[in-house]
């Protein structure tokens, strides 16, 4: 440890970028300071505010480096050229790009398209990635046949047959460059019309057909007027199938996050001139020591640096440090202006909301999958000791309250027997009876509801609770019970207490507080 407080005290005050190493001397993180020497001694001398795992990572802390940078944006590029080579253990990643396939057109006298999972610096177009592998097949396919496209992989050359015409040439589905009668320029327009419907260009593809087929019918030339005009009808049928989210008919990402104390999910919305055409998320765990600001840029650099694509617009629903910075640093890669903002009200404000209702549901779903794992475990048990319950906690209902911004008011109700979740008994409560984000009065129609449903014989809520947690502190948590008093039930309650970081520290049970260490299962488990 003196000689790392030695090379600490020889830290500069210049921007670059850190390497943290193990004693095997394999490199276990990489960051990027504006500061190096502030941003490296934060690591061992303000340890009190680490997160779990930072601490882990400056437990296994044997040396490090650093490299300085002229400036943030070589420090950024550098961060992210290091990431990827060295992919250290405690960097939070995203999936890499090999795990999504592309639409791959070949730079090619006679171009070929294909599927690929590996980008490259080919001069070759890209065009994705796609989450769903059948989604990717069917729009290949549906392309090929647009533009009547070679699905072989063989090499063509003009003036030269390469075989006999296929089946898809008989289908009206290809045109054949393997007799040697299409030019190169013909074939490179038609890869070039397919780029543009990949891209989402359809208005400017159909007017540039439709003048195409009023020339062909002109020059008398009606077999390829009509070949045209079925071309012009394959692409407004799918182009009616897209919804159209926005009247700015340019390229635009919406990026929505949704988090808890320590997983946070990015939904990611594609849209094309003003149609949703893909929608992706990420999930990242272990996020406790990262504020909003900080895990949405950390995101959108790695995002936008793996990704050979940048749009003209690209929407937030949270801010970052530096998002002038951030802009500067697309523009960079795209070589044009890029607007980088959180809207506040408007059509891309309802866009935000519409991804953060899927990022919210999506977050649900993973907790779910978390507290599932948990409660396989002997959590269940070591909650039941934590509260002084003396019987199996056989089943435990949790109630949550989702206040997103734009949306309505929803109270789920989450179902665990025997450390499983039951799917089948979940419900979702619209709040109806409460005006704005009240989540007193919220919880208190939720419960109402759920064992009045119960009093009515209804066989979906007839099953009793062994606990019921709630996602609030005290004040939530009295009423809850209050309610239940009042239907002349005992169940108990459990709360959780949150922090000026809304952090879950503790539980409230019976009017008490019981503190919660972060490596507890009970911390884990809520």
């Amino acid at each position: 440890m003196l000689d790392l407080r030695e090379k600490l005290k020889n830290l500069p005050d210049e921007p670059g970028v850190y390497l943290m190493k193990n004693s095997k001397n394999q490199i276990i993180y990489v960051g990027k300071a504006k500061n190096l020497k502030n941003r490296v001694r934060q690591y061992f001398f303000d340890s009190a505010n680490h997160s779990p795992k930072v601490q882990k990572m400056v437990e296994n802390i044997a040396d490090f480096d650093y490299i300085m940078t002229d400036n943030e944006l070589e420090a950024f590029i550098l961060e992210c050229n290091l990431i990827k080579k060295y992919l250290p253990f405690y960097n939070v990643l995203l999936k890499d790009d090999k795990n999504y396939p592309y639409i791959k057109i070949t730079n090619e006298e006679y171009p070929k398209i294909l599927i690929t999972r590996r980008l490259q610096d080919d001069k070759a177009r890209y065009f994705g990635p796609y989450t769903s592998t059948f989604l990717l097949r069917q729009t290949l396919d549906m392309v090929k046949k647009l533009f009547k496209l070679p699905s072989c992989k063989k090499n063509f050359e003009f003036g030269k047959k390469v075989s006999r015409p296929c089946l898809y040439y008989h289908m009206g589905q290809c045109s054949a460059p393997c007799q040697g009668n299409i030019p190169p320029e013909e074939m490179k327009k038609a890869f070039d019309e397919a780029a543009n419907f990949l891209s989402g260009n359809h208005e400017k593809l159909i007017k540039k057909l439709t003048e195409e087929m009023y020339e062909a019918s002109e020059k008398l030339e009606f077999e390829r007027a009509a070949d045209i005009r079925n071309k012009i009808e394959g692409i407004n049928q799918i182009a009616q199938k897209q919804k159209v989210l926005s009247d700015d008919k340019i390229d635009v990402d919406v990026i929505a996050l949704a988090r808890d104390e320590d997983l946070a999910v990015f939904e990611v919305f594609y849209i094309r001139e003003g149609k949703l055409i893909e929608k992706e998320h990420y999930t990242i765990d272990g996020v406790f020591d990262k504020d909003e600001t900080m895990l949405m840029g950390d995101f959108v650099s790695q995002f936008y640096f793996k990704n050979t694509f940048i749009p003209h617009k690209v929407i937030l629903s949270h801010n970052v440090d530096d998002i002038e910075f951030l802009a500067e640093i697309l523009r960079e890669k795209k070589g044009k202006k890029v607007e980088v903002r959180v809207p506040k009200l408007g059509e891309y404000r309802a866009l935000c909301d519409m991804a953060l209702k899927n990022a919210n549901h999506t977050l649900g779903e993973e907790r779910i999958k978390k507290l599932s794992e948990l409660l396989k475990s002997n959590a269940a048990d070591e909650l039941a000791k934590a509260l002084g319950i003396d019987r199996k906690l056989t089943r435990i209902e949790a109630y949550d309250i989702s206040n997103t911004q734009g949306a309505e008011n929803v109270g789920c109700m989450v179902v665990f027997v025997n450390g499983k979740p039951k799917k089948s008994e979940y419900r979702k409560f619209k709040i109806k009876y409460v005006v704005g984000a009240n989540d007193y009065d919220s919880i208190r129609e939720v419960i109402f509801r759920r064992f009045n449903r119960m009093l009515e014989n209804d066989e979906k809520f007839m099953e009793m609770p062994d606990l019921i947690l709630i996602d609030g502190g005290k004040g939530q948590t009295n009423i809850a019970e209050e309610v239940i008093i009042n239907f002349g039930l005992s169940i108990p309650v459990c709360g959780m207490i949150k922090d000026d970081r809304h952090t879950t520290k503790g539980l409230i049970f019976q009017n008490k507080e019981i503190e919660l260490r972060k490596t507890d299962i009970v911390y884990k488990l809520i």
